[in-house]
Formats: structure tokens, C-alpha cells, sequence
């Protein structure tokens, strides 16, 4: 009994202090009800957000449009017989430079020859039954039906021996412009048909180089404008000049293809190389460049907080280049407008705040 007693009492110790404590709690509050609350989530009532802000002014901007690009050979091609046949004899040596009309690769001919032979000594012969024939028919020995069929046959085998002819060209594979030889795929005896790659034959100089510009710029690229680059493994600046922009923007990366030719004498260069390639545009003496902060990225456009009347307004914008701190808009702001850099996620559009400090 005397323990039951001693378990109410204490328990009725323990309510009194809790109850003590959330009184005290409760009289606070109510002293203080723009305090922040236990999560600290709450800004005073009426309180103004204060923020930095920037006021836009025009800037001089030496605009460069960096891409990556890729070195390719200024012709190139993949040698292939057009007819099947055997290789005779190669006559080249892989890597070797070769000038045009080059003769590389011989097909077994002798079938040809043998035919083109045949056809000649039957159009030897046909001539001779025609002159004959154009005798007797001057005295009117033979009708001129028979001489228009001999005519006829004469002009056929010069026809089959013109085709045959041509046959014996295809048996020989030439340079069609002058170049550098690749590896060679094949061996003489090797029957090869027009689907089989022998070998390659590339132009290294000059060289191309492909690479992407965003189709904004596509406008300020001009033909003949500078392009410098730079390969792996090099720290030299190469230099070129552009002399083709495909007219079409592709849809999938909005971005305009551009080309550019680049001497290469001492073929250093190589057909295949990743190049960071890099234009510089026009100087721009009212460029409009704000903090990298100050730019809202969105998943459909971007924005950034103006100063409308003390109040914040929203506005689209669009970006050109970047540096360390600062990013072009190209679109959505004028000079003079005053642009809100801090805060701006605590901002809503149409509150009020204050400036902390105007740069």
C-alpha cells in the first residue's frame, strides 16, 4: 500500500513539471507570434527579402566559339576492282606517295586479250568482204542489201572491240588522284570482286576539318573566316580557313555543320584526329554580360529577376558565351535594367525587397 502511494505521488511530481514547462512554452509564443517557429522555416511578418543586385551595362566582347572537331582527308577513297577477276601483280608499296594515272593493282587479262584479238581479225576480214562487195556493186554485180549487211557487221565488231577494250581497263587499277597508299588487304593470286577493299588511297594535304557551330552564330560565320585548333598530343595552334557551311541546321543538335581546309605540307597532321577548334567573331562593343548567378536554369528556357518598381519580374532570356563569372544574353534584357543576383530563390514574381548592395 505504502508503495502504490509513493508511485501516485511521484507520478503527480512528474505531470506538474511537464506541465510547468509547456505553459512556459506556450506564454512565449504568444509574447512573440512573428518569431520563427522550432524549424526555423518562418520570416518575420512584413520583413522585405534583401538582395544584391546588378545594373546592365554594354560591355566589349571578343566573342569565341569553341567545338570539337575532326580531321579528315581532303579526298579519300577505298580502291575496288569493278569486275572479279585475279590479282597479277601490285606494284605499289603501303605508305608510299603515288601521282594520278598510277597504275597499283593488274586483274588477269588474258581472256580479254585472247576475245579482243578474235574480234579484230573478224573486223579485218569483214572490211575486206565489204570492199570487195562495194566492187561488184558498182557494176552492179551484187544488190546493196548484201553491202548494208557486211557495213553493218564491220561496225558491230568495231562496237565489241571498243567494249572489250574497256573490259581491259578495268583490269587496272589506277590512281585516281594523287595521294598517299594505306595498307594493302590483299596478295597477288587473290581473287577479289567489287565488294572487296584492296586498299586505301588518301589526300593529307591539304586536310578538312568538320566540326559544329549552335545555329545562332550561324549568321556572323562567314566563309573564308580563320579557325585555329589544336590535336592531342600538341600543344602547337594550327590555323585554317573556312571554305564550306552545310545550309541546312541539323534538327537533332540545333547546330550548323561548318568545314574548314588546313595546309598540312610537313604531314604532321593526321586524317582522323580529335580537334578543339575555336572561331573568333567580330569584335562586339555592346555585349550585354551579367553574373553566371544572376541566369535561372529551367528545363524550357531561362530566366532571370528584374527590378520592376522596387517589385521582382521575371523574364526570359537567352545566353551566348560564357567566362569564368559572367554569361552573355543575347536576348530578353536592355541596358539599363537592373537584375536581381542574390535571393533570387527566396524571390517570387510581384514581391517586394530591398537592395543590399548595386554593382
Amino acid at each position: 500500500m505504502r508503495n502504490k502511494t509513493l508511485r501516485i505521488v511521484i507520478l503527480f511530481l512528474v505531470l506538474a513539471v511537464a506541465g510547468f514547462f509547456i505553459y512556459k512554452l506556450t506564454a512565449k509564443n504568444d509574447a512573440n507570434p512573428g518569431a520563427p517557429s522550432a524549424a526555423g522555416g518562418a520570416r518575420p511578418a512584413g520583413k522585405p527579402i534583401m538582395a544584391d543586385a546588378y545594373v546592365v551595362k554594354p560591355v566589349k566582347l571578343d566573342e569565341i566559339i569553341e567545338a570539337s572537331g575532326t580531321l579528315q582527308s581532303n579526298e579519300e577513297v577505298e580502291l575496288k576492282p569493278e569486275i572479279t577477276g585475279r590479282i597479277t601483280n601490285i606494284y605499289f608499296k603501303e605508305g608510299a606517295k603515288v601521282a594520278k594515272g598510277t597504275l597499283l593493282i593488274k586483274l588477269y587479262d588474258g581472256d580479254i586479250l585472247a576475245t579482243l584479238r578474235k574480234l579484230e581479225l573478224q573486223r579485218e576480214l569483214a572490211r575486206t568482204t565489204l570492199a570487195r562487195q562495194e566492187s561488184l556493186l558498182k557494176i552492179n554485180g551484187i544488190s546493196r542489201q548484201d553491202v548494208d549487211v557486211t557495213t553493218n557487221q564491220v561496225a558491230a565488231y568495231g562496237a565489241d572491240i571498243e567494249f572489250n577494250k574497256a573490259q581491259l581497263q578495268k583490269t587496272e587499277i589506277r590512281a585516281p588522284f594523287s595521294g598517299t597508299i594505306g595498307l594493302r588487304n590483299v596478295s597477288e593470286g587473290a581473287i577479289v570482286g567489287p565488294t572487296t577493299i584492296m586498299t586505301t588511297l588518301q589526300q593529307l594535304d591539304p586536310l578538312k576539318v568538320d566540326f559544329a557551330s549552335p545555329e545562332k552564330y550561324r549568321n556572323a560565320i562567314r566563309k573564308g573566316d580563320p579557325v585555329t585548333f589544336s590535336v592531342s598530343g600538341d600543344t602547337n595552334r594550327y590555323r585554317g580557313s573556312i571554305y564550306a557551311i552545310d545550309p541546312k541546321i541539323d534538327l537533332a543538335t540545333r547546330s550548323v555543320k561548318i568545314r574548314a581546309i588546313v595546309p598540312n605540307p610537313n604531314g604532321i597532321l593526321f586524317p582522323g584526329s580529335f580537334a578543339r577548334t575555336s572561331i573568333q567573331l567580330k569584335d562586339n562593343p555592346n555585349a550585354i554580360m551579367i553574373p553566371s548567378q544572376a541566369v535561372i536554369p529551367g528545363t524550357r528556357f531561362k530566366q532571370v529577376i528584374v527590378a520592376d518598381s522596387g517589385k521582382a519580374k521575371f523574364v526570359n532570356v537567352e545566353t551566348g558565351v560564357r567566362n569564368e563569372n559572367n554569361v552573355q544574353i543575347t536576348s530578353g534584357l536592355e541596358i539599363g535594367d537592373t537584375v536581381i543576383t542574390t535571393g533570387i530563390l527566396s524571390l517570387k514574381p510581384g514581391m517586394t525587397f530591398k537592395y543590399n548592395k548595386v554593382q
